[in-house]
């Protein structure tokens, strides 16, 4: 009887063979991807943002610096550019202060569940104002209708006088509530606000800086 001619896309052994180096390729990948993630994602330091290094999450003393947002070219979409040093509620913070107000103001957040009206970072809700890049948006900025309804001369001190006294400064048809906001946690959520304007989230939210007119924001 005559051997039977049979197709490689029948044959088991091909197909073992195949799956093992298609796993073996993909477990690679995987480590790879894993390693090249946690360097993204990792916080920089206060030396970092000293001798200019840009970090895609900048450290916690990135608060003393005037953060903007500009258009590249390259990548398409806008992204967070650290400029000079600026007083942060009057003062330069150092390294601890720093990460202790980031903490009070990121715990602040959570205790008053900002995400069951607001987004951040891409999660949350869509009833309020995204708040990714909130510390941007030009209305808090000199001459801005927010800073200037506060009556106050910075752009920190209108955002914590608003978060601790919302229901004074109504905005829109949908008024935040007054969640009790001591003067201490709305610096330090003041604090997580420009932290956060100042990580690359690759362009989220999309068109910000063209919908809110804050290229080159500071």
């Amino acid at each position: 009887m005559e051997n039977e001619n049979l197709s490689v896309w029948t044959s088991i052994p091909f197909w073992r063979r195949s799956a093992a180096w298609v796993t073996g390729f993909a477990s690679i990948l995987l480590i790879w991807l894993t390693f090249d993630t946690l360097g993204q994602i990792s916080m920089g330091t206060d030396t970092d943002l000293k001798n200019g290094v840009t970090k895609r999450v900048p450290g916690p003393t990135v608060i003393n610096y005037q953060i903007g947002y500009e258009m590249s070219t390259k990548r398409g979409h806008e992204v967070p550019v650290i400029g000079e040093k600026e007083p942060f509620f009057g003062k330069e913070w150092s390294v601890t202060e720093a990460e202790d107000l980031l903490h009070l103001g990121k715990l602040t957040s959570q205790a008053k569940n900002c995400m069951n009206c607001h987004t951040l970072l891409g999660n949350g809700a869509y009833y309020a104002p995204d708040l990714t890049k909130a510390w941007l948006d030009p209305a808090w900025a000199d001459g801005g209708a927010l800073q200037g309804m506060t009556g106050k001369s910075t752009k920190e001190e209108a955002m914590a006088e608003f978060l601790q006294h919302p229901s004074q400064y109504p905005t829109h048809a949908r008024m935040m509530p007054d969640l009790g906001i001591t003067a201490d946690e709305a610096k330090g959520l003041v604090a997580f606000l420009k932290h956060m304007s100042s990580i690359d989230t690759n362009g989220f939210p999309r068109n910000f800086g063209k919908e809110e007119g804050t290229t080159n924001a500071k």
